[in-house]
């Protein structure tokens, strides 16, 4: 395998619309970092992060340290939670605003980054809020330089243009794309990801193969899409349980770590569609699941959904966890056989949800701001009762 020939010490730039230092010990390239920053006249920062991570991964210590180093002052929001808020998102805009800061630097997964961007952009904006962004009641088109240290292997969001938060007042949790905020510069660091739980670690993964089976199977897949898609998929087959087996495995955590930015540019291309769309309102109501949990309940049905009208490049993609597939029922039955086999066997009964649930649900689907754009893009009718269908199988 081709694997056997990689440096994972080796600190490579991968160039997407972003600049990404991937590899073990890419934390140190925050050094350079700030010496760009200082170019560019950027002397406050707010830092964007949840409670513990940032600290606890020595992911601070280092970013601490170049700040001083090179006299870039800085506030720290450290109240960004899963399933962020626009509550949060306005508080730490707030500090950001009266500080003076004049780029982010977001330091986590998913939240902490997507949160960082919503902040990014809002600092442009002095006169909107998260609420506003979020409803889409303006379109921005710029944003303050965003630094993305990515500490899960699963987001994508360090080298794309998306960002998710939650409006609590509607249970929405809408999805923004724009230009402005894709990071200036990111850092995957696998060294930085070893701490992540048993089942953090299976379900940012799963994040990340949720990513590409639907980014490869939108109305407007590419074959670039469609090829990301089938290395995503056989990296974290292969990886995933060795990082399951034993958490510092440091070449599983790469390999992991660099599926997930693949994923990452490969919905940036392809898009999304059904898993994301229909677990949005399954984390808006009951903020406490995780998300990665949530696209695993929701899969198995929305591969069976879909199987007929993408066969083809479902076959190709999912091989390395399926094998052959001889049709969508069997294509459900051994995508739900693979999460099983990696400890994640749950369906929405299992998370509190019931049958009296889904209407709601399906509602939700349809009405939150931008899940018709991503339903528009699968490969089926995305209507209430093909909805309403994944939502009942994945009971």
């Amino acid at each position: 395998m081709w694997m056997k020939d990689v440096n994972i010490k080796q600190i490579f730039e991968i160039r997407t619309r972003s600049t990404v230092f991937f590899g073990c010990g890419a934390i140190q390239k925050i050094d350079f970092i700030c010496e760009e920053l200082i170019k560019k006249g950027i002397d406050k920062v707010v830092i964007v992060s949840g409670k513990n991570a940032y600290k606890t991964t020595g992911a601070w210590d280092v970013v601490k340290n170049a700040l001083d180093k090179h006299s870039i002052v800085y506030v720290n929001y450290d109240g960004v939670t899963p399933n962020p808020t626009t509550h949060s998102v306005d508080e730490a805009t707030k500090l950001a605003k009266d500080f003076g800061a004049k780029a982010v630097i977001a330091i986590g997964g998913g939240s902490p980054i997507d949160a960082g961007k919503s902040v990014a952009i809002l600092l442009k904006y002095p006169d909107k809020n998260a609420n506003d962004l979020y409803t889409f009641k303006f379109t921005p088109e710029d944003a303050v330089p965003i630094i993305a240290i990515n500490l899960t292997h699963g987001t994508g969001s360090e080298t794309n243009r998306f960002a998710v938060v939650s409006v609590p007042e509607f249970e929405y949790k809408p999805a923004i794309a724009y230009d402005c905020i894709y990071p200036m510069y990111s850092i995957d660091d696998p060294c930085l990801m070893t701490k992540l739980s048993e089942k953090q670690t299976k379900y940012v993964s799963i994040d990340a193969v949720n990513h590409v089976i639907e980014a490869a199977t939108t109305k407007v897949a590419s074959p670039y899409a469609i090829t990301l898609a089938r290395e995503v998929v056989e990296l974290v087959a292969k990886y995933l349980p060795k990082s399951i087996l034993n958490p510092d495995d440091l070449e599983a955590r790469y390999y992991l770590a660099y599926a997930a930015l693949m994923g990452g540019v490969c919905f940036d291309n392809g898009l999304l569609h059904y898993t994301h769309a229909l677990e949005h309102p399954l984390s808006a109501v009951k903020p406490e699941l995780s998300h990665g949990l949530g696209l695993a309940i929701l899969l198995p049905a929305v591969v069976n959904s879909i199987y007929d009208y993408k066969k083809n490049v479902l076959s190709y993609i999912l091989e390395p966890i399926t094998g052959d597939i001889k049709d969508k029922d069997d294509a459900e039955e051994k995508i739900y056989k693979w999460l099983k086999s990696v400890g994640v066997p749950n369906k929405l009964t299992d998370e509190g949800f019931n049958s009296e649930d889904i209407d709601k649900l399906v509602d939700l689907a349809l009405t939150t701001p931008s899940l018709d754009g991503l339903l528009s893009l699968a490969p089926n009718d995305a209507n209430k009762e093909t909805i309403k269908e994944i939502y009942k199988k994945s009971l």
